[in-house]
């Protein structure tokens, strides 16, 4: 993933030497001792990584007394100002936590396909996943000290006589899941990525290769080429064409052929063979584009594909259902294309900062109203949320969270019969989310003032793609933040509220998501996903219904289903690098029992329970209690003495709607609690295990890890929340689904001694009600330019 630095948009500010340049003379000028001390940490100390905070011979300890820890210096991170986005000065090129770039790609693909053993094994290599191997947590600190803006050396903790610090950080790390399409193995391989490797001009040298493993029992996530090809075999399949033909259709290019991954129901699913059965669906009209070609599913047609060999193993006409009839409410395209008209009073909504916005981004940090963090990529999760902390004035900078994101995501399907009941996509672990995000657009998308970064990812072949405009953060107007009016004096004091928002949005088949995260000037961070797309049909028999499902249109019906999200939340509220300070509290609200301490019977209170090991914090929301969970610091308090934390505000969930035998629950057992709480473990990343795909091992990931039960009382926690709908089909659905939203939220609790968001300064009152009244013709006065909304 790569900053979008020179985007043909108001945010996108050239970031070329001659302006680092720039900036770093500034920065050298403004904060000298910061200056001096990243320079003498680079260029002066010559210490190994080896060498990390220890004191050695009389040579070292002379240079490490050079360098004293220093404070950091406000708005030190914010010398290089211009219009538009504040671009902070650069130490370094790649922090350890940045994305990996198309050209450490490209080594990392080049440095396992060399190692291959023989030609064939060379030709067989297909590449699934390079992602960024992220270091460990001390590593990060010490690149956020003494490497990367705004320099903080407080990370680290003091020595006697300086801290010795390394002349560079450890080189970066490629990890890539490599599958090989002759001997149907998949491997893991760490490849080490030095700074001269990585900036070599096309990737031609090689890195080096650190470990290699293959993983037996397994299949890694499909592919877009596989698709592809997929499709293209079933379409040539002569069985597949005898039956497309009985229903009526010879044209091939009308059909569209979605290849599923089987899921595991038995020892046909076997991870031995790579396998999808695809659903079939077949538009009415070659030369439409973009019509609903989900609009006729083609059922009674069952087709299992070898994605290995690309063959068709099984092939079944089981029953001949007839095409739906073509739905005259299937499109939606604009106007005439779909048939209809499109409304003609949506006057334009512009949203104006004549000053730029508030948030200023360097690489992938960025820092907006005492936020700061860092902006991860992966194929699998997407967007990734590092570093997470908030500037609280004389106490510095807090630390909330390492990493934030959307491990999982899980679609069962309710219907019982064929095909219905094998849908139960593991979209991040079949599939990636980050590898189907799309290329976002401005006006559309997203409103106002953007800051787009791109995402680099290898496809099948191990040529490097790019996502342009992948991720969008920008800043919303939010509504109000607080008000309070004296009623005695007539005197009103209100704020507006505003957020910053990062996301990236994905298309799975016919649907798609929108991962968001929010912060907010309260100090609250809200996790939000919207649902979209087209839903997935099945076909009726004439005169046919089902109870599993809405009738949509005439031969369609839309089964029930529900979406399961899963969060993963490494946490590390008011934690410095190296502290493992946090435990886990559930509040449930209880009534006081009748009597003396009650006679008024209206008495209630909450009543806090610690969760103690990793058994006892497999946890449900309750609505009736109001349940929510505390993540606290066991050091630090506030100033009424409580300890400082964060709380975990559920909104709307379920739990699934299935049969404990349900066979999707072997691959998804993380699904039936909605909090899960566990110690940091490096491994322990996907709660389904990392490879889902035809998994035939029943509970492995999250609900094998908890059985070690580990103790939860003061450690680095980290909480897995499951959060889901359910989807009744409704015809307003059709033919593409409104926008529904399901999220969480974290918010401080007692974090801070009073309201953060009090010190957020009033807006200029430039708007005279009367000016902004409609008048009874409905016809409003016009604004002046700049003042459309200003947040």
């Amino acid at each position: 993933m790569a900053t979008a630095s020179k985007k043909a948009t108001s945010c996108c500010i050239g970031d070329d030497s001659r302006s680092i340049r720039r900036e770093a003379v500034a920065a050298a000028a403004a904060a000298p001792s910061v200056a001096a001390a990243a320079a003498a940490a680079v260029a002066d100390v010559e210490q190994d990584w080896s060498g990390v905070g220890v004191v050695g011979d009389g040579k070292k300890a002379a240079l490490a007394s050079l360098i004293r820890p220093v404070e950091p210096i406000a708005g030190a991170s914010a010398n290089a100002s211009v219009k538009g986005i504040q671009i902070m000065t650069r130490a370094q090129t790649c922090h350890p936590l940045d994305p990996l770039s198309a050209t450490e790609i490209s080594v990392a693909v080049a440095t396992v396909r060399a190692a291959g053993a023989t030609p064939e094994v060379r030709d067989g290599m297909r590449f699934v996943e390079v992602v960024l191997y992220e270091p460990d947590k001390h590593v990060v600190a010490l690149a956020d000290a003494y490497f990367f803006p705004p320099f903080q050396p407080s990370l680290l903790p003091r020595t006697k006589g300086g801290p010795v610090i390394p002349s560079k950080l450890p080189p970066r790390k490629a990890r890539l899941v490599v599958y090989n399409k002759k001997s149907n193995e998949t491997s893991i391989w760490i490849v080490e990525l030095s700074e001269v490797h990585a900036a070599t001009r096309g990737g031609h040298h090689r890195g080096k290769a650190i470990t290699t493993q293959v993983v037996p029992d397994i299949q890694p996530p499909m592919d877009a080429v596989e698709y592809a090809e997929c499709e293209a075999v079933v379409k040539d399949c002569p069985l597949f064409r005898e039956a497309m033909k009985k229903r009526g259709v010879e044209d091939m290019d009308l059909v569209m052929v979605d290849a599923w991954c089987v899921g595991y129901h038995g020892e046909a699913d076997a991870p031995s063979h790579r396998l999808a059965k695809p659903l079939i669906f077949c538009r009415t009209e070659s030369d439409c584009p973009m019509e609903n070609g989900y609009a006729r599913p083609v059922e009674g047609i069952y087709v299992v594909v070898d994605m290995q060999n690309m063959v068709v193993i099984e092939f079944e006409d089981r029953k001949l259902v007839p095409l739906p009839p073509a739905d005259p409410l299937r499109n939606y395209t604009p106007g005439e294309t779909r048939g209809g008209v499109d409304r003609s009073d949506v006057k334009p909504l512009q949203i104006v900062q004549p000053e730029g916005p508030s948030f200023r981004v360097h690489g992938h940090y960025v820092e907006w109203q005492k936020w700061n963090f860092r902006i991860g990529f992966t194929p699998r999760e997407g967007l990734v949320i590092h570093s997470v902390a908030y500037v609280d004035g004389s106490r510095g900078r807090r630390p909330v969270a390492h990493r934030l994101s959307f491990v999982e995501m899980v679609v069962p399907y309710g219907d019982p019969n064929e095909p219905h009941y094998r849908k139960n996509a593991f979209d991040a672990g079949e599939d990636g989310l980050g590898k189907n995000a799309n290329s976002l657009k401005k006006g559309c998308d997203c409103l106002g003032f953007i800051k787009y970064f791109d995402a680099h990812f290898t496809n099948f072949t191990g040529g490097v793609e790019t996502i342009e405009n992948c991720v969008c953060l920008h800043e919303e107007d939010h509504g109000i933040l607080w008000k309070h009016q004296d009623w005695r004096t007539g005197l009103a004091e209100v704020r507006r509220s505003r957020r910053l928002t990062a996301s990236f949005i994905c298309t799975v088949a016919n649907y798609e998501y929108g991962f968001f995260w929010h912060f907010y000037q309260d100090g609250r961070i809200e996790a939000e996903v919207k649902l979209t797309g087209i839903l997935s049909l099945g076909a009726l028999q004439p005169g046919e219904s089902r109870k599993y499902g809405t009738t949509i249109a005439p031969g369609l019906y839309a089964p029930v289903h529900q979406h399961f999200f899963i969060a993963r939340m490494d946490m590390a509220v008011d934690c410095k690098p190296g502290e493992a300070f946090n435990q886990v509290v559930e509040v449930n609200m209880k009534v006081e029992n009748p009597g003396k301490d009650n006679v008024h019977n209206n008495a209630f209170y909450a009543e806090e329970k610690l969760l103690r090991s990793e058994m006892q914090a497999m946890r449900d929301c309750d609505p009736l209690s109001a349940r929510h969970w505390i993540v606290r610091n066991t050091r630090t308090v506030n100033r009424t003495g409580q300890l400082t934390g964060y709380k975990l505000v559920p909104g709307s969930n379920c739990l699934p709607l299935a049969g404990s035998e349900a066979k999707f629950l072997r691959r998804a057992a993380f699904l039936k609690h909605n909090l899960w709480v566990t110690p940091y473990a490096r491994d322990e990343m996907f709660p389904g295990g990392e490879f889902p795909n035809q998994n035939p091992r029943v509970g492995e990931g999250l609900a094998t890890w908890v059985k070690q039960n580990r103790p939860l009382e003061e450690t680095d926690i980290v909480l897995w929340y499951v959060f889901g709908l359910v989807h009744v089909p409704r015809l307003e659905d059709w033919p593409v689904m409104p926008v529904e939203r399901i999220g969480f939220m974290l918010q401080p609790h007692g974090f801070f001694n009073c309201s953060p968001a009090v010190d957020v300064p009033p807006n200029a009152c430039e708007l005279d009600g009367k000016d902004t009244d409609v008048k009874d013709n409905g016809v409003a006065k016009p604004i002046q330019t700049g003042l459309l909304s200003k947040i």
